[in-house]
């Protein structure tokens, strides 16, 4: 069953060591977990699939999802298309060791964003205007312009790279701006609407 290593970055055909068929999903479809070990590491893994349909009578397991351990963080629709695809990206530029590109692609994520919210694709200027209308404060606004140096440096052919650890830096706080503008936001307004509604 191919999976994604969590330890070595391969997509492998991972070996299976056991299967345990779990209560149906939300919309009845039968799952299972299936305890593998990567070929190449030799490191253990716990992934989900899914039964589908795909004929009349005919039926096959999903592809596995990684649960455990670090399982590939998604965004929701919450987040726009474009802000969404860029950070997906950028994690998969630097599960390839590709950390100038992941580096461009966080970026790129924050102009998204800076164009959504800020109707500005520059995104020295875009920050400014995120923070003037208190999307962000100060400390979010000074992760994103790490952020977007670190992107400068990625860019530009100055004979500068980023390295893994200060790719893996910027790719944690271009999600947390993510999800500190779009999920937790959301959610915490959600949160007052309803302890108003119970007064």
């Amino acid at each position: 069953m191919l999976i994604e290593c969590a330890f070595c970055n391969s997509k492998v055909d991972a070996k299976v060591l056991a299967e345990q068929e779990a209560p149906r999903g939300d919309f009845g479809e039968p799952t299972k977990y299936v305890f593998v070990t990567c070929p190449i590491c030799k490191n253990a893994h716990v992934g989900l699939s899914e039964e589908f349909q795909f004929g009349p009578d005919d039926f096959a397991w999903s592809a596995l999802k990684r649960v455990w351990p670090s399982p590939p963080r998604q965004f929701g629709d919450n987040v726009p298309l474009l802000v969404r695809s860029s950070i997906d990206e950028a994690e998969k530029c630097y599960r390839a060791e590709a950390y100038n590109a992941c580096a461009v692609m966080c970026g790129r994520a924050i102009e998204g964003i800076c164009v959504q919210l800020a109707g500005e694709k520059n995104i020295a200027k875009g920050l400014q205007k995120l923070k003037a209308k208190n999307i962000i404060d100060t400390r979010l606004f000074e992760w994103a312009e790490s952020l977007r140096k670190e992107r400068n440096i990625g860019a530009h052919a100055s004979g500068d790279d980023t390295s893994q650890k200060d790719a893996r830096d910027i790719l944690d706080f271009a999600r947390g701006i993510i999800e500190y503008i779009f999920v937790l936001s959301a959610r915490y307004e959600a949160y007052k609407l309803r302890k108003t509604n119970k007064k």
